[in-house]
Order: C-alpha cells, then structure tokens, then sequence
C-alpha cells in the first residue's frame, strides 16, 4: 500500500489508548521496541491469510482462543502449555465433527492490552484509572500501578517473544502429536459427568487406529506430529504496533510484526479512527468486531476500508450480541455483505455478549448462554445458507471458576474459590473442551446436511 505509513493513525481520533505523562520515556520505549526483531514474521501471516480463505469458502473451520487479557505475573510456561493443549484437544474435536481442517489461532503473544467501559473505576470510595492491561498499567488498585508506564511495553514484548518460542516448540517438537492429544481427551471423557462425549471420542479414536494400521502416522505423514499455530490479539495499544511494524522484503508490504492476525473491537471500529487507520495498512489477516450497535452502513464502510481488493482471508467478521438477539442483527449484516459481494469469515464470540453480575458479586457468564449463542450464529447461518466459519473463546487451561455451568457445573458460591481473571471471566479447560464437542455435533449435522444437498 503506497499511500499509507504505519504513523497515519497518530492524525486520526484516537479512543481507549492510554495518555502517556512523560513523552520523552515513550519516545525512548517505542525507539527501542523499532530496533527489535518482530516478533512474527511475513510469510506466516500469508500462510494464515491463505487458511482463512479455506475458511471463508466453506473448506475448513477457524478456532480462536486464549485468555481475556494476559498478565504479567502469571506468566509462566505451564500456563502457555495448558492452554495450547486444550486448543489442540477442542481442534482434534472440531475437526472430527466439522470433516475439514482447523485453522488454531490464540489469543496469545499479545493480548496485553484491554478496552474499558468507563475511564475510571471506584473502590472504597477512591477513584482511580481504570486497569487497561499489563502492557499499559498495574492491575493493583493504587495511584502509582494506574500510571501508565511505557516501560511496560518492553516487558510485553519480552513475554511474548518468549511465548512464542515455547509455542513454536510446542507445536513442532512432537508435542501435537494426534495420539497424544487424543489421549488427553480421553481423560475428559473417562470422567462421569462427560460420559455423553465418550460416544464421539471413541469414534475418533477408531479413526485413528484405522489411520495407524494403514500405515498413517506421524512418521510417515508431517501433519500427524505437528501443526501450524498462529497468534492473535487486539490491535488496541497503538504506539506499540507501530514500533514492531516492518516492510516485508519479498512483497514491499508493511506487515505487523507484533502478531499473525489483529482485531479491531467493537468500541474502537470507527471507519476514520485510529485503530482501523493502522490496521488498513498492514498486511496481516484483520478481525473486526460486530456487535449489536454495528449498522449495515458501518460494515460496509468499514469491509471497503479493510479490504478494498476483496481478498479471501483478509477479513474475518467476529460477531458479539448475545444469546437470545442473535436473529436480530446477524441476518441483516449477512445481507450487506451478500450485496457486496464481499469475502468474509463469518466467526462467532459468543462471550462478550452474555457476561452478567452474579447473586454472589461476580462477573461471569453462563455456560448455557454461550452455547445457545453459538446454536443461534450456527441456526442463522444455515437458513441463510451462509458459511459458519469458526468460534472465538476467552478461556485458559487452568481449572479457574470464573463462568458458571458446565458437566462440572461450576455454581455462583464457586466463583470466589478460583477467580483468578484480571478482566473478565474465562471458561475453564473443562468447559472449553466440552463446547468443542457441542460446536462438534453441529458441525457434524451441517456436514451431513451439505453432503446430502450434493448427493
């Protein structure tokens, strides 16, 4: 893009981003973070741009997960581990259920920095800066930790360098390996309350030793030992996008380098804003948020500004409304795309919309709300014969009780003994793998359906 430099934003209004106090540490920090190695690099992000065009024609299904927002102190390389191997559990599933290949992507590597409802927040009758994520401010509950601090930002990069190092050894280094994970989903199923998913987990088993008796293994096929696994995150702390974004040699392109795939949010989306100014220029696979407000007007503004050649992959469309008014806004957003002739990815959030107050105090939100959103973006879509492409969770490996339900039901007097979340509430292992299988049995009656229809 020859009309385009990755500091446009910085003429353009500019929302829930931080004001800095000392510009002369800021200029220091981002001077830094330029001369550092980028963090991904060109052609991964045009190999996932290549998958999400499989995805948006229907050839294959895209899982995005990971935590609300990451933190500093629980970093750790049990906590990366954890997490992957639940997204590899749930895609094992999904690819069972759905007959096509899943494109993993996680809210990893990145996800530091965190939109608020309000600028400030009150406690004790105390106002301070509302917590904007690690990579901006402390989350404790003082003047001096919600300062923001560029600094932090070095700290960001940092772990999420060393993130991606242990997931590029993770997913590469024999860790993947199908049977493995098979095994571990096994575990889940082998528990009482998950009985209903032994049905489903003992067929997949069956497929693979038919595969390994015919001679299919990881040793004789690459595919079956590793896996390509991609890093997502909101594009939303500006100063430090700009600062690990490059040229790619091959192309001429400017390309992000601080993540495989942005996304814009729902609160920052404004077509002459800041964040879709940046994230127009690069070159990686954008996600846009959509929630309820979202007009037909505003997505097309914003598909023309994002994707003006039209590229299959490019774009991903992450809706976010909540259960129960699904139907009243995602059929009329698939008419405008329809009428654009747009390529999109269709993906589902189903958390974003459905968090509520628990009796007890708590934000949470309930499992059986995230499932019945999921059913509708799915139930819409096939009377739309649209293409359902993929989900997108806030979740981690860790058996926190931050959303209720669940086979391990997990109650409102749960939530204090495991609420660990910095913003908002995650499902847990349990949980995550437990939709797999539910998004897995629609997947499965969406297959039969299309194979029928070819018959």
């Amino acid at each position: 893009m020859t009309d385009w430099r990755k500091s446009d934003w910085r003429s353009k209004p500019r929302i829930q981003m931080p004001d800095y106090t000392d510009q002369a540490a800021l200029d220091a920090v981002e001077a830094q973070i330029a001369n550092y190695p980028p963090l991904v690099f060109a052609g991964e992000t045009r190999n996932l741009t290549r998958k999400l065009g499989q995805v948006a024609r229907g050839e294959a299904f895209l899982l995005q997960g990971g935590d609300c927002a990451e933190s500093f102190s629980e970093f750790s390389a049990d906590t990366i581990r954890d997490t992957f191997k639940v997204l590899l559990q749930m895609a094992v599933v999904l690819t069972y259920g759905a007959k096509l290949p899943v494109v993993k992507v996680g809210r990893m590597a990145g996800q530091f920095a965190k939109p608020r409802s309000a600028p400030t927040e009150i406690a004790g009758g105390v106002e301070l800066p509302s917590y904007r994520g690690d990579i901006i401010n402390g989350f404790e509950f003082t003047e001096a930790a919600r300062i923001p601090d560029p600094a932090r930002m070095l700290q960001a990069y940092t772990q999420a360098a060393a993130s991606l190092n242990l997931l590029r050894a993770f997913s590469k280094g024999g860790f993947a390996d199908i049977h493995r994970v098979h095994s571990w989903i096994l575990g889940f199923t082998d528990s009482e309350e998950a009985e209903r998913y032994r049905e489903m987990a003992t067929r997949i088993g069956d497929t693979l030793d038919f595969m390994t008796a015919a001679g299919v293994n990881a040793e004789t096929m690459h595919g079956m030992g590793t896996v390509d696994f991609f890093t997502s995150h909101e594009a939303l702390l500006l100063e430090y996008e700009e600062a690990l974004t490059r040229v790619d040699s091959t192309s001429g392109n400017w390309v992000a380098g601080s993540g495989h795939m942005l996304w814009i949010g729902d609160r920052t989306r404004q077509v002459d804003g800041a964040h879709v100014e940046f994230c127009r220029g690069v070159m990686n696979p954008v996600g846009l948020k959509c929630g309820p407000s979202i007009t037909g007007d505003d997505l097309k503004a914003l598909i023309e500004r994002l994707n003006p050649e039209n590229t299959p992959g490019r774009l991903t469309l992450i809706t976010r409304f909540g259960a129960g008014v699904v139907g009243d806004h995602l059929p009329r957003l698939i008419r405008v795309v329809r009428e654009m002739g747009a390529n999109v990815v269709w993906t589902c959030d189903p958390m974003h919309g459905n968090t509520i107050k628990s009796a007890s105090g708590f934000k949470t939100r309930p499992f059986e709300s995230v499932l019945r959103e999921v059913q509708e973006f799915f139930s819409v879509h096939k009377a739309e014969g649209t293409i359902p492409g993929g989900v997108h969770f806030e979740m981690t490996g860790k058996d926190v009780t931050e959303c209720t339900g669940g086979v391990r039901a997990v109650t409102d007097e749960d939530l204090s003994s495991r609420y660990h979340t910095a913003c908002d509430p995650r499902l847990n292992a349990s949980q995550a793998l437990e939709l797999a299988f539910l998004v897995a049995e629609e997947l499965s009656t969406s297959h039969a359906g299309r194979t029928a229809a070819a018959v």
